[in-house]
């Protein structure tokens, strides 16, 4: 289970690796060194992504990756031998190694790689097949809901509740990229009330201004894409995060982990200070002869607070006056009897 007092913050290498086990680890290294929790990448079974008319049409947007949309695809992803490499070098690095699977092979192939949690891209929300296949496994699950109604949400949920499987789920609006006023955060709360689940955000804003406000409301998880260089060949560069902007990131993250504190009320050491100085105490408000049994009229409330306080009072009031107690003074225990 990821869920704590501190935000998971996943960063999303995806295809940003650009088919490359060098780039790959260096993305590693970039989320390593901003503090991330995890580093996420894709597993796609190409055959299975789309119909045959689909893969082999030409597509001449990445010529260095290919000239199809099924050659590009092919050349981005990984074989096991690199994937393997690429796990274990993210897990030297103190990651976790999450990645998507875009489907049941997928699955298949990251349970031979040893995956513990899994993603879902909000595409595959309403994909029931590859749902209930994966929920199967009793894998920890993290569940982007982009593009998708509350009532597909809800099967979707319904189905790893079923297996009894550990379930995220991560407020998204999938159009690349974000406006502004199309984050809609307030579907973190409303997820949160729904689904009784943890829930976290996985933004595709310019800059990151969105991510920082869905922490403040309370996301459990951040996911933001990331790369080396906004100016690299592919599909993602453009709208991800450059490596001085992920690092921010994480970096104001973990400030307002701080600036949201434990939510449990005391009063902390640098407050006892002001709190000593204005705080009111119990004082005389006139003079007390010796024998005097103390009345309430006798007493007026002014700082220091290093005195008896008010809630106190009635520890203090009806005993009688061991000596002379002059006006102004701040009373204490050891004046009355």
């Amino acid at each position: 289970m990821i869920v704590n007092n501190s935000v998971y913050v996943i960063a999303e290498a995806g295809l940003n690796h650009n088919g490359s086990v060098e780039i790959a680890k260096s993305l590693i290294d970039l989320a390593a060194k901003a503090g991330a929790n995890a580093v996420k990448f894709q597993k796609r079974t190409i055959d299975k992504l789309a119909i045959g008319s689909v893969l082999n049409a030409d597509d001449n947007r990445f010529p260095k990756f290919g000239k199809t949309y099924r050659d590009i695809r092919e050349f981005l992803e990984f074989d096991m031998k690199q994937y393997r490499v690429i796990k274990q070098y993210s897990e030297d690095k103190g990651l976790d190694f999450i990645c998507t699977a875009f489907d049941t092979e997928a699955v298949d192939f990251l349970e031979e790689l040893g995956v513990k949690k899994y993603k879902l891209a909000s595409h595959s929300a309403t994909n029931i097949e590859l749902l209930e296949y994966l929920a199967k496994k009793g894998k920890e699950v993290i569940l982007s809901t982009g593009m998708t109604e509350l009532q597909e949400i809800d099967t979707a949920v319904q189905i790893f509740q079923h297996h009894k499987t550990h379930l995220i789920l991560l407020h998204c609006v999938s159009t690349y990229p974000t406006p502004m006023d199309e984050c809609n955060l307030n579907m973190i709360h409303v997820l949160k009330e729904r689904f009784n689940l943890p829930v976290g955000y996985s933004g595709h804003e310019l800059g990151y201004l969105p991510t920082l406000t869905a922490v403040a409301m309370g996301a459990i998880a951040i996911e933001r894409h990331y790369t080396l260089d906004n100016d690299m060949t592919g599909f993602d560069h453009k709208m991800s995060l450059n490596p001085e902007g992920f690092i921010a990131m994480v970096r104001d993250i973990r400030a307002i982990e701080k600036i949201k504190g434990t939510g449990e009320k005391n009063v902390n050491e640098t407050e006892w200070i002001t709190r000593r100085k204005y705080h009111v105490s119990m004082a005389s408000s006139q003079d007390i002869p010796i024998g005097t049994e103390l009345t309430v009229d006798m007493v007026a409330y002014r700082n220091p607070g290093t005195g008896i306080p008010a809630k106190d009072a009635h520890k203090i009031l009806g005993k009688k006056a061991l000596k002379n107690v002059p006006a102004d003074e701040l009373l204490n225990f050891e004046m009355f009897k």
